[in-house]
């Protein structure tokens, strides 16, 4: 479905029952049409927090957590951002018997829309730890040049060594638009890359080159994916961007050429 027949954007009423119509499924495939001859374009999760979770248990009184939701990047659709809050709203005044008939609920809810199996894990409200960065944070360099939109050629490998290398980098400068509202997005971007080594400076400005970029969270953690495989072309990669939270939501897509090198999903300070 087009994401202009959504719910995006527009003024809505927040539901008071449970809804789980609204949900809105945004097809992967019209924006992978263009990636789809690249390994891993497909592979990895969709990790997304939910702040504003709460229902009713049996005796009618609020339940509240933070929850987890596991979404395989091979799932034939996303699901639109605003969607997924207004169904979590309409459950805050539906009575479950159990954490359990509510995850299960919510599970099979977002599977049917999803294409695909979806997981919901719960914390309690003080239980989800902060997690803090690794690997080499590359903001401090100075960029050869800089693109106002992605640029692909502004990737280039280190020309003065030709060491094989495994590295982990990551920037806080990550940022984007929603392609609908225009809202901005940021992220920080965690890239793993085995192969030859790349030059950081040029990685930095590929990921600043983003500042003005129209895209949804997972669009752009792919195009990063596909752009830096292309170009610079390693032998195993993993991107993995976690968004700052909007609308009591953060998204966190991570894909990956190999399975073995799928993180663990984190929280950092900032979200």
């Amino acid at each position: 479905m087009s994401v202009e027949l959504s719910l995006l954007g527009k003024d809505t009423q927040y539901p008071t029952q449970y809804q789980p119509e609204v949900l809105f499924p945004i097809a992967r495939a019209d924006s992978r049409q263009q990636y789809a001859h690249i390994d891993g374009i497909s592979q990895g999760k969709d990790w997304w927090h939910v702040f504003e979770i709460s229902w009713l248990n049996q005796l009618g009184l609020p339940q509240v957590a933070i929850g987890r939701i596991t979404l395989p990047a091979s799932s034939p659709n996303l699901i639109e951002s605003k969607s997924l809050k207004l169904y979590f709203n309409s459950l805050n005044f539906t009575q479950f018997q159990s954490r359990e008939t509510f995850i299960e609920t919510v599970e099979r809810d977002l599977s049917q829309v999803a294409g695909a199996k979806v997981e919901l894990q719960l914390f309690q409200v003080d239980d989800l730890a902060i997690s803090k960065p690794t690997g080499i944070c590359i903001d401090e360099l100075i960029p050869e040049r800089l693109s106002e939109h992605p640029d692909s050629s502004l990737l280039q490998l280190d020309s003065s060594s030709q060491d094989h290398v495994e590295i982990e980098l990551y920037s806080h400068l990550l940022r984007s638009n929603c392609p609908v509202t225009g809202q901005p997005d940021w992220g920080t971007v965690f890239i793993r890359l085995q192969g030859k080594r790349p030059c950081y400076r040029s990685m930095l400005a590929y990921i600043i080159s983003y500042r003005q970029h129209n895209g949804f969270h997972e669009q752009c953690v792919e195009q990063i994916f596909a752009d830096i495989w292309q170009l610079l072309q390693p032998e195993k990669l993993m991107v993995y961007a976690t968004y700052t939270r909007r609308g009591g939501l953060d998204i966190n897509p991570c894909r990956v050429s190999d399975l073995s090198w799928m993180p663990e999903p984190i929280r950092l300070a900032r979200q």
